[in-house]
């Protein structure tokens, strides 16, 4: 099974690449971009001896002093199948603007991307876009007189030339009806997040007795059911009452979480979601469980932002309420929630690597996309130590 492989093994099965391997990674995902390219370089070194070059293309992208701006490829990415890795969801990029400082917005990354493809002057022989945060990802849809944001990106990108975009737990993968013909893989670390918390809470028990899975709201049922079905366990549901008659920062505001499914008393609690913005939905469901006698609290969130800060979450961990918060390095993550003592990242990079290298040898991804049997292998692996 590819999946299961060494990288040594893996490496020495993909020939023939499609063309010359490029990665570019915009300003926000320098850091993701490095990791991953260090794994495709010790991959190439074991193919080709002494091979020590790099993936990564030189690249930047000025401002003017009015805040227009431009991107610059320094190498050549003629004939290349060219990577570009985008965090959309990095706030923490700035530029300067008529002598004041701005943070960078989704919108200004989308914007690099735009001038990345454009600079490549249609030269590469393919481009896909690794864009972990869907650009416009949580404007999916049309309720009223509303924008369709994210529908809108993805056209735009086909008709630049983009064959396939690459993302993570999207908010709603049917936004790909919008390009039935371009490439659109919507991934999940699931594999990745259960394994950051095995590897750290070596004592929890794997059986229905012990353990069971709650979503936190009707929209991540799906994913909690997955992961109620490859571990073995129950599954219990919170659904939100709203107040219908108001609005509150655009949203009807949450008059109360609803628990639907079996008793959590003494049961240590798994809770995933795709996106932890202020985390007061989460907050508010681990007090809910501690009421029902549950016993630890485990989170997880593809995207953990925490845009009102962690002192919510410290509160909570100082109580006993949180036991651990997992989130990936998908996305920029503040020093304070990377060094809280109950953050645990997951890291993704050496995944991507695999993607791009299967792709770049027009190798199957199935495998690696499905995830099952290599969570059966893992959860086998911890029961017996």
């Amino acid at each position: 099974m590819f999946s299961e492989k060494s990288s040594k093994e893996v490496v020495f099965e993909l020939k023939n690449q499609v063309a010359p391997l490029g990665i570019i990674a915009l300003e926000g995902a320098t850091e993701l971009g490095q990791k991953i390219n260090n794994y495709l370089v010790s991959w190439a070194n074991i193919l080709k001896e002494n091979y020590s070059e790099t993936f990564l293309k030189k690249i930047s992208c000025p401002r003017f002093s009015t805040g227009d701006g431009k991107a610059i490829i320094y190498e050549t990415v003629r004939g290349d199948d060219l990577y570009i890795v985008v965090d959309v969801g990095n706030y923490n990029c700035k530029y300067r603007i008529f002598g004041q400082e701005n943070s960078m917005s989704p919108d200004d990354h989308f914007q690099d991307l735009k001038r990345i493809i454009s600079a490549a002057s249609g030269k590469a022989h393919r481009i896909t876009i690794i864009m972990p945060i869907l650009y416009g990802g949580r404007q999916h849809r049309r309720n009223y007189r509303e924008s369709l944001d994210c529908a809108m990106s993805l056209q735009e990108l086909e008709k630049m030339g983009v064959q396939n975009v690459i993302t993570f737990d999207a908010h709603d993968p049917r936004v790909q009806n919008a390009v039935p013909l371009m490439g659109f893989d919507n991934v999940f670390p699931t594999y990745q997040v259960l394994k950051a918390l095995l590897n750290k809470f070596k004592d929890i028990k794997i059986d229905k007795n012990h353990l069971m899975i709650v979503s936190p709201d009707e929209g991540a049922i799906n994913r909690n059911i997955y992961f109620a079905s490859v571990l073995g366990v129950d599954l219990g549901i919170f659904y939100k009452r709203r107040d219908y008659s108001r609005i509150v920062n655009g949203r009807n505001p949450i008059v109360a979480h609803e628990y639907l499914g079996s008793s959590v008393e003494g049961k240590d609690i798994f809770i995933s979601d795709d996106l932890l913005s202020s985390g007061e939905s989460i907050l508010d469901i681990a007090y809910e469980l501690k009421k029902r006698k549950a016993n630890r609290i485990f989170a997880s969130a593809t995207y953990a932002l925490f845009t009102d800060g962690i002192s919510a979450f410290q509160d909570a961990y100082e109580k006993g309420i949180i036991s651990g918060v997992l989130g990936t390095n998908l996305t920029f993550r503040r020093e304070e929630i990377i060094n809280a003592e109950w953050f645990i990242e997951v890291d993704v990079s050496k995944y991507i690597a695999f993607i791009i290298a299967s792709l770049n040898h027009d190798k199957s991804t199935g495998l690696l996309l499905n995830p099952h049997e290599k969570i059966k292998n893992l959860i086998r692996r911890y029961e017996r130590k």
